[in-house]
Formats: structure tokens, C-alpha cells, sequence
């Protein structure tokens, strides 16, 4: 027997931890806790410091119990944009995230002009390709086209992963719910007051640019989604940031909304881990991860932000040397063991801001909680595996620990 230590070999870690289903109501922090600790006891790890229990929305949102169903999202827009004819631009085309709100948007006007970007809507989901815009000879950025004529130039385009044509899906949903619909396709957001003075503009990460350019350009009414549903109507959900944006379909007339007021939950979870362990953990919740799939061009944040709750020990951005710049450059004659120790002893004196450093060239210069957020949504997915917690450790260790 030798009392040598072990060298560490493994890094980064992400973990699924299964947990029960959750119900309206539940104790979620101690049912996370006990989820992680009973995970650590029988598959043989140990909680370390630092490191990372991520909790998925969907689970945070579904204890709280909230949600909205479609006349909640029809009352609440004929109050505040009148119930007439609104202008309904850039939404994404989505049956889980958007078809239920369209629903109650429908129903709380009179007529819908639905305004599609193209060629994609705003998180990558095709219209139609760019082959077929540049052979039509089509300039999206200042062409406006009708129904009719999209439908001259490119006839009936289905979504590469959904086989659904979403023109024609959101048109059918719109007068189902009693609304006429007129359907234009444009990508200036001052287009649409070529048709009414009232808009709900359904961007998600550009909303703020619309809102501003359609006031400027002087519309009567500008709301954006995350204007509906902001606070609770006949004693539905709401979600005082981001309304309506972040929502998922629950059922076929009701939204499950993006969870509100959970900063009590990480910090619960956070001292159930500590009194438990000892140990001080981090804890965040985390929606949809910010990437992008090269096959669909699909981006995939369709919620707000990638996390709406953590705790401070994730605030900010990486700090990390770029190891192949240090071996190829700083130390380029060194090898082995003389390497080696070149490198961690860089890393151990390296300054506390490595902004601007060439050796921190290639670095990812991203949100702490959009990258942790975006390695948990990839680890849980978002079908049956069954593990809306992630336990990520090590993610801030490096080369020398």
C-alpha cells in the first residue's frame, strides 16, 4: 500500500440526476437536494466545492403552478390592445413555444396580420432556403410579400424537422379562434403600420429594437410579448419579466409560463447542500442553452435567457489561459514534465482580468451561466431521460488541480 495521491484524470463532469416527477406544490429545493445527495451515495462520487446543481425551468415553473390557458392570453390582450385588428410580427414558428399563445392572441382581436420574417424566423427555423430567395431574385431585407405571392415564388415549404408548413398551420389556427388573418412577409418591423397602428411584436432577443423603431415610426399601440401575461388574469400564472416569452405548450389550451421568483429556491438549495455536506455548492436554473445546430440553422434559445436565477459564485465570464497558445508560442521549445510545469505555473500566477491577453486568445468570452446553462440543457434534453437536475463538477478546476 502507498499513501501517494492520486492524480486527478478527469475533468469536467455532467451529470443527469434522476428525480421524481414533480408535481404543483412539491418541495422542490428538498427534493433536489435529496435527489443529489441520494445520486452521490449510490453511484460513488462525492459533493465537492464549487460545484454546480442546475435545476431545469420547466420543473421550477410546474411546482410553482404556473401557468396560463389561452383565455387568460385572449382576455388579457383585447384589454390592453383594444381587440380590433393587431398586427402580429415576427414570431417564431414553433408549436411547443408559440402556436398555444397565437391561440389566445386570435381570440382576443378581431384580425390578425401576421407578419413573417424571412427566409427564417428569428431562432433559425426555415420559410424557405436562401437558394431559392437569391433565384427568385427576392431582397429580403426590403421586399414585402403577400401570401399570394410567397406562395407563387416558393409554394408549400414543411419544416425540415417537423414536416409542418407553419403558413399555413398558423393561418388555420388563427381562424379557428374566430379571427380573420391577412399574411405578409417583411423584415422591416415599421412594415406592418402599413396595415394597423396596433402591434404585438413576438421577437424575443430583438424585442427591444422593435418596440423602439415601430415608436419612433409612430404606432398607436407597441407591446411585446413579454407585455402579456406580466401579471395574473382571473387568477392565472404570470411572469412579471418576461410575460409570455419563455413559455412552453402544457396542453392544448394552456401554457406552462417561465418560472418567476426562484432566487429563494437556489439559495434554499444551495443551504440544504452546505448543512448537509459542508460543502458550498452553486446553484442556477437553466432554460433552453445557447447554440446554434449547423444542419437546421437552428438556434436554439427561444427563451429570454439562458438562466433567470443563480447564485453570485456565477456571475461573470471565464478567466482562463488558452493552453495550445502557451505550448505553441510561450514555451514552444519545452516538452514533457518541464512543459508541464511551464504551463501550471503560468496558470497559477495568471492575472485576475485576462481581457485583452494574447495567451487568452480562443477563449469562450461568454456569460458563466450560459455556458453551464447550455452543457446542462445538452445533458437533461428535452424528452424522457428523466433528469430535470444536472450536477456538474469540476467545471472550475483547470490544468493544475
Amino acid at each position: 500500500m502507498t499513501n501517494e495521491k492520486k492524480e486527478r484524470c478527469v475533468g469536467t463532469v455532467s451529470r443527469g440526476i434522476r428525480c421524481p416527477i414533480i408535481r404543483e406544490g412539491d418541495d422542490l429545493a428538498g427534493i433536489v437536494s435529496a435527489s443529489v445527495l441520494k445520486a452521490a451515495e449510490n453511484e460513488g462520487f462525492s459533493i465537492r466545492d464549487r460545484d454546480v446543481i442546475a435545476v431545469t425551468e420547466s420543473v421550477v415553473a410546474r411546482s410553482q403552478g404556473n401557468y396560463a390557458g389561452v383565455d387568460d392570453i385572449a382576455e388579457d390582450v383585447r384589454t390592453k390592445l383594444g381587440g380590433g385588428t393587431v398586427g402580429v410580427i415576427f414570431p417564431i414558428l414553433s408549436r411547443n413555444r408559440f402556436a398555444i399563445c397565437l391561440r389566445g392572441i386570435a381570440k382576443g382581436a378581431k384580425k390578425i396580420v401576421l407578419m413573417l420574417s424571412y427566409p427564417s424566423d428569428e431562432v433559425g427555423n426555415e420559410l424557405v432556403s436562401l437558394d431559392k430567395i437569391d433565384e427568385a431574385g427576392v431582397n429580403p431585407y426590403s421586399d414585402v410579400l403577400s401570401l399570394e405571392r410567397y406562395r407563387e415564388l416558393f409554394g408549400e415549404n414543411r419544416h425540415e424537422f417537423t414536416g409542418v408548413d407553419y403558413v399555413a398551420y398558423y393561418e388555420q389556427l388563427i381562424r379557428e379562434c374566430g379571427a380573420d388573418v391577412e399574411i405578409i412577409f417583411a423584415n422591416q418591423a415599421r412594415t406592418i403600420l402599413d396595415y394597423t397602428d396596433t402591434v404585438l411584436t413576438c421577437d424575443i432577443h430583438t424585442r427591444k429594437r422593435s418596440k423602439r423603431i415601430l415608436k419612433a415610426a409612430g404606432a398607436r399601440i407597441v407591446l411585446g410579448l413579454d407585455d402579456i401575461m406580466n401579471a395574473p388574469v382571473n387568477g392565472s400564472g404570470c411572469n412579471e419579466a418576461y410575460g409570455l416569452l419563455g413559455s412552453n405548450k402544457s396542453t392544448e389550451d394552456r401554457v406552462k409560463l417561465f418560472p418567476r421568483n426562484a432566487q429563494p429556491l437556489v439559495l434554499d438549495i444551495q443551504k440544504r447542500i452546505l448543512d448537509a455536506t459542508g460543502k458550498h455548492v452553486e446553484v442556477m436554473v437553466y432554460g433552453d442553452g445557447a447554440f446554434k445546430d449547423p444542419q437546421g440553422k437552428i438556434w436554439e434559445l427561444a427563451d429570454p435567457v439562458v438562466s433567470p436565477f443563480y447564485t453570485d459564485g456565477l456571475i461573470g465570464t471565464p478567466n482562463e489561459l488558452k493552453l495550445k497558445y502557451l505550448a505553441d508560442n510561450d514555451f514552444k521549445d519545452l516538452s514533457g514534465e518541464a512543459l508541464r510545469e511551464a504551463i501550471s505555473e503560468s496558470i497559477r500566477r495568471k492575472d485576475k482580468d485576462l481581457k485583452g491577453s494574447m495567451a487568452s486568445q480562443g477563449t469562450t468570452p461568454r456569460q458563466l451561466t450560459d455556458l453551464i446553462g447550455s452543457l446542462c440543457d445538452l445533458t437533461s434534453g428535452s424528452g424522457d431521460k428523466g433528469t430535470p437536475v444536472v450536477l456538474v463538477q469540476g467545471y472550475f478546476d483547470n490544468y493544475t488541480n
